[in-house]
């Protein structure tokens, strides 16, 4: 059984308005991916929010995003190549700036929303994302979308010289070839803590989940995503935390 690196979209909040249970979500997971300013956050919330993941030794990633405050990263841009690599780079150094006032790094790069989806179809936007790292720090892992064939990232990764973490979900439905179905669809987002917790399981043992068109579908990760943006998603992280914590002590 490998071990899976429990991570959480953070610092999503934006001025007054609240999003997010970050102190309750933060104590649970490894990696915490902090929003950048383009799809949410401000500079005081991503500091904040660096300095919470320093106080719970969670190691600090990027989460950059098109630049859609009022989409919240969700609806894909017409952006260049060029222009996807430099958006990325911009927001790396505003989050390695919060880092450094703190005393911590930036530990590796995933992309938000609409950018991340994009990115994972489309190889020009991974290799634009890719040459921002690689412009930033080259030692910074690009984490993707875990699905049923990933030679064509694990190909770029290696002709670029950028290393992968595959990441699996375990609160969103699968398409059959291992893709996200998108939030428009029903059943698209899992809300009961069970499915929630038994497909994280599922996925850290390597057994496989029944996906949308109701084939087997197996998912080789390095990383999982959970969501904590209630009270109920919060004690499924926990659950997780606990599940996963009982796997590897029995491994």
């Amino acid at each position: 059984m490998k071990t899976l690196l429990l991570n959480a979209d953070m610092g999503e909040s934006y001025g007054p308005w609240v999003m997010g249970l970050d102190h309750e979500v933060m104590p649970h997971v490894d990696l915490a991916n902090v929003a950048c300013g383009f799809h949410a956050s401000d500079p005081d919330v991503m500091r904040t929010t660096v300095r919470l993941a320093k106080q719970h030794d969670v190691r600090v990633g990027a989460h950059p995003a098109y630049p859609d405050l009022v989409g919240f990263g969700r609806r894909s841009l017409a952006c260049s190549a060029e222009e996807v690599e430099n958006l990325v780079l911009y927001q790396l150094g505003a989050l390695a700036g919060m880092c450094r006032a703190e005393g911590l790094e930036v530990s590796y790069v995933k992309p938000h929303g609409a950018l991340y989806n994009d990115m994972a179809r489309d190889p020009e936007i991974m290799t634009a994302v890719m040459r921002a790292i690689l412009a930033f720090d080259a030692r910074l892992p690009l984490m993707t979308l875990a699905t049923r064939d990933t030679s064509v990232a694990i190909q770029l990764a290696r002709e670029q010289g950028v290393s992968l973490w595959f990441e699996a979900f375990a609160d969103r439905a699968y398409d059959g070839e291992g893709r996200l179905v998108s939030r428009r669809e029903p059943g698209a987002v899992h809300h009961d803590p069970a499915v929630i917790v038994d497909q994280a399981v599922r996925i850290a043992s390597g057994r496989p989940l029944t996906a949308s068109d109701g084939s087997e579908l197996r998912l080789a990760a390095d990383a999982l995503c959970v969501h904590g943006d209630n009270p109920e998603s919060v004690a499924a992280v926990r659950s997780i935390r606990e599940a996963l914590n009982a796997l590897e002590g029995g491994a």
